[in-house]
């Protein structure tokens, strides 16, 4: 008997369209545990859903029945139609996105900065955070088009 095994954990940020600071915290829990529940649909498991105002982390295994392409797509799409009912009716969220791997080792760690996001951004910007994910991963990028 052979097994297909996989375990893929994916650090993935977006944000608001123009980063607008639509995601207020009387919305927030519950738009995370929306997002959360998305993730599970699609059989992703959420293992940690954060942000603040203008931009969202998760933190979640990646299916090995799905593309992560796909994976953003069904979460960004049913999210944002979600949002335009809860949050705001001209709600939707930038067309990019980053994506991260996690090794396993590092999961906690990103799950605890996931946690801290108020705090993270006391002192920067969400450009400059995610700025610096880019180069963190090496992911060579054009300042023109990753704000879109």
């Amino acid at each position: 008997m052979s097994q297909s095994l996989a375990r893929n954990a994916i650090h993935l940020i977006f944000s608001t369209k123009n980063r607008q600071p639509l995601i207020l915290p009387a919305v927030r829990d519950e738009l995370f545990n929306y997002l959360g529940g998305i993730l599970k649909a699609i059989n992703c498991p959420p293992i940690r859903v954060g942000g603040v105002a203008d931009h969202v982390h998760l933190l979640f295994t990646l299916s090995k029945t799905i593309t992560l392409a796909k994976a953003v797509e069904e979460v960004k799409k049913e999210s944002s139609k979600w949002a335009k009912g809860k949050v705001n009716p001209k709600f939707y969220w930038q067309t990019g996105y980053g994506a991260f791997s996690v090794s396993a080792s590092q999961e906690d760690a990103v799950a605890a900065y996931i946690d801290n996001q108020e705090k993270h951004h006391e002192k920067r910007t969400f450009q400059e955070e995610f700025r610096e994910f880019l180069r963190k991963h090496r992911v060579e990028f054009n300042e023109e088009y990753v704000w879109d």
